[in-house]
């Protein structure tokens, strides 16, 4: 005697489950892992609604960089780590560290977000093309957007960390570990 088929809906349901974990399962291997090198890039950047050219290997030069990707200015997920990231800058800043967030918005969006959102505690750059967020393995699913991921990047141009997961306010809380960590070894 052979099993009834499942109904539709139920096979729907399991297909579109499965789909949901193996997107999610891929996405979470994705991201660079401690110990690879960071990529360097350049791109525009504003801080307190002003634009400037962000330079990664310059950043280094100063300290540590936190370095958080986000899908979408002015969302409600990404409006609620940005406020945190500009809360916690001031720590950051303590640590020796900087902050920078990173979407696929236009600069002119992410002047607006810099002032608004971000408090004008921390710059966020603009990766219209994609380019770095892909160098990064954080490209979203959804077109035109980047994943929620943050890495902190070493002064000797390594990724230290690496975070992924929706929720926004656990992306500042574990780079916050994560710089405290790198503080602590290097004393």
């Amino acid at each position: 005697m052979t099993p009834p088929n499942p109904q539709p809906s139920s096979w729907l349901r399991r297909s579109a489950l499965a789909l949901c974990v193996a997107c999610a399962a891929a996405n979470a291997v994705a991201a660079l892992k401690p110990g690879a090198p960071a990529p360097l890039f350049k791109t525009e950047a504003a801080v307190a609604g002003k634009p400037f050219a962000f330079d990664m290997a310059a950043a280094l030069q100063k300290g540590p960089v936190v370095l958080y990707f986000f899908p979408k200015a002015f969302t409600q997920g990404c409006t609620v780590e940005a406020n945190a990231f500009a809360e916690a800058t001031p720590r950051f800043a303590a640590l020796g560290a900087s902050v920078v967030g990173m979407s696929r918005d236009n600069i002119d969006t992410l002047k607006k977000f810099s002032v608004e959102e971000c408090r004008n505690q921390f710059a966020v750059a603009a990766d219209p093309d994609g380019k770095t967020i892909r160098a990064y393995d954080a490209a979203s699913l959804m077109p035109g957007m980047a994943s929620r991921i943050s890495y902190v990047v070493g002064q000797d141009g390594k990724i230290a960390f690496t975070h992924e997961g929706s929720d926004p306010l656990r992306h500042v809380e574990e780079t916050m570990k994560a710089v405290q960590r790198l503080k602590a070894a290097a004393r």
